[in-house]
Formats: C-alpha cells, sequence, structure tokens
C-alpha cells in the first residue's frame, strides 16, 4: 500500500498528522512495516510528545535559537538566499532531521508509544502545502 497525505502549514511549527496516517492504513492486516517520506528539503519529520504542547513549543524555540534566520548577524556566512532569509536555514534544519520515518504496523494500528505522534516540522515562514508519502510493506 502506498499513499500520499497533503498537509497544509502556516509556518514554522510542528503539525500533527497522526490521526492522518492512521486512517489511512487502518485496512492493514497482519504485521508491516509503514516508511513516511516528506517530498521536500526545507521541512521535516518528527515522532515527538503530542500530550503537553509546550514540547512543540519548546523544541521550535530551540531550534530556532541553534539555526537563526539568514539576516541574523552570526548567519551572514550563508550565500543561498533566493528565497529569502529563512530559506538557508530550512535546508540546515531539514538536513539534521529526519525526513523519513519506520514505524511498525499491527493489524492495521501503528505501534506507536502512549504519548508518540506524529509530526511535519514546518521550517519555512510562509504556507505551504507538504506531501508525506506513506508506503506500508
Amino acid at each position: 500500500m502506498q499513499t500520499t497525505l497533503a498537509l497544509q502549514t502556516r509556518g514554522p511549527g510542528l503539525y500533527e498528522f497522526t490521526d492522518d496516517a492512521a486512517a489511512a492504513i487502518s485496512d492493514a492486516r497482519g504485521e508491516a512495516l509503514l516508511t513516511l517520506f516528506v517530498r521536500h528539503t526545507s521541512c521535516s519529520l518528527l515522532i515527538q510528545e503530542n500530550a503537553d504542547p509546550d514540547v512543540q513549543r519548546d523544541l521550535l524555540a530551540w531550534l530556532s535559537r541553534h539555526v537563526p534566520d539568514a539576516d541574523a548577524p552570526e548567519m551572514r556566512y550563508l550565500t543561498h538566499r533566493a528565497e529569502g532569509p529563512d530559506d538557508m536555514p530550512a535546508h540546515i534544519k531539514a538536513s539534521i532531521l529526519p525526513v523519513s520515518l519506520q514505524i511498525p504496523v499491527r493489524d492495521g494500528r501503528m505501534l506507536l508509544g502512549t504519548w508518540q505522534g506524529l509530526y511535519l516540522f514546518e521550517h519555512r515562514a510562509a504556507p505551504h502545502r507538504r506531501q508525506v508519502v506513506l508506503h506500508l510493506g
């Protein structure tokens, strides 16, 4: 089984799509491995806590502190600025965070932990329509 989810973002942040992925694989039987892959170079995928929204806020703050926009004085060495000051920093963030994930599945259910959720981590300032490919095999 293979399908693609379209996720709309509104700027930097974590966007949970656990329920969408769960619905896409709900008819699967037996044991399988779900691979998720984001088809973009300026966002990432994460498995992260979905109980306390402070976790998502803190992750965004931490990453923004360590990889600020290209307009920040410490980032003046960056040369790729074709799409704005958040462009190259978004690529850097996507290079250090995963762009694919694998999750075991049994009888149509992802074997995630109690507080684990699937997130697209948007690194760009502008809204984007992102595609996440799900492959169950």
